[in-house]
């Protein structure tokens, strides 16, 4: 009979395919997640967890699961697995790397574009008939082209994001933990985040939540800003401090701001609901129909690799791996 999976989103049926190969699949019926103790029960039996990245496999669920072996995430961040109880037990985690770079930087470029070109609020504009005509100051934005790129993070996204800066004619500036040979054949130049911040008129953050990334952009980094610079966020909510940022943006401490990512999804601050200039969409960094395909078919690959007793490729914690 092979292995019980559950999937915790209906799958595209190409990748669920691949998991009937190694066992039976049951998915959640919704989009939805599913509450804690129903997901609990869902995988009482199961071997493996296929889930979305917004839905969480905390370490009660995992508790629930005496059989499991692997939490296969179709998603590149795994934040809202408890990793650590999963490692404990000698249950893999794999996620999704590769597969979603370009088309989330993409979207980093469609944040950057709308906002300083204010084009949700031009939208806006004519669908309200509220559109008498061209004016001279209508809509004024700011230039994309030739302006500075700050990108915090460069790693597969923020490589991504830096390589499309070369048709705009940009200067790229980057900050990670340490410098990166690979930075200059696509010309982007080091900086420390400080003075990242004070230089670029777009500041992208690119990088992986994590204890020292929580909070990164704060009032501080954020006073450091220029006031006609955007900041845009394709990475995870919690990496900017939501309250100071719409400080900064209501004091016009900095111009405007294009999110993809909130601190507390779905909730998004009050606060920016009502700011011009700003640009909210509802995480779809990766949203496009053929990248999402391959993030689930790369988690049913990792999974299916799991259960038959081989090492998945996308291994985030390599230590529970016995090779058995």
């Amino acid at each position: 009979m092979g292995a019980r999976i559950f999937v915790t989103w209906p799958m595209e049926p190409e990748a669920r395919a691949i998991l009937e190969r190694a066992g039976s699949v049951a998915t959640s019926p919704s989009e939805d997640g599913l509450p804690e103790p129903e997901l609990a029960r869902s995988v009482a039996d199961a071997e493996a967890i296929v889930p979305m990245g917004a839905h969480p496999v905390p370490a009660s669920v995992i508790a629930a699961a005496p059989r499991l072996r692997i939490i296969a995430v179709a998603a590149v961040g795994y934040n809202l697995i408890d990793v650590a109880a999963a490692t404990r037990r000698g249950i893999l985690v794999t996620n999704t790397p590769g597969v979603l770079t370009e088309t989330t930087a993409d979207m980093a470029w469609a944040l950057m574009l709308a906002a300083a070109r204010r084009v949700v609020e031009s939208d806006g504009l004519v669908r309200a008939g509220r559109w008498s005509g061209v004016k001279w100051s209508l809509m004024l934005g700011d230039d994309v082209s030739g302006a500075t790129l700050g990108i915090v993070g460069l790693g597969r996204i923020g490589k991504a994001v830096a390589r499309r800066a070369a048709g705009f004619g940009m200067p790229v500036l980057y900050h990670s933990r340490h410098a990166d040979p690979e930075a200059v054949a696509i010309g982007a130049k080091y900086r420390s985040k400080t003075d990242l911040l004070r230089e670029a008129d777009f500041v992208v953050l690119a990088v992986p939540l994590t204890p020292d990334t929580r909070r990164l952009i704060g009032a501080a980094e954020l006073a450091l800003m220029k006031p006609t610079a955007f900041l845009i966020n394709i990475a995870r909510g919690p990496i900017v401090d939501e309250a100071a940022l719409v400080e900064a943006l209501r004091a016009r401490r900095i111009a405007g701001a294009g999110l993809d990512v909130f601190e507390d999804e779905p909730r998004v601050h009050p606060g920016l609901l009502d700011l011009d200039r700003v640009v909210l969409t509802p995480h779809i960094g990766s949203a496009s129909r053929a990248t999402r395909l391959r993030m689930a078919t790369r988690a049913a690959e990792n999974c299916v690799a799991a259960v038959e007793g081989r090492r998945p490729p996308n291994l985030v914690n390599p230590e529970a791996w016995t090779g058995a």
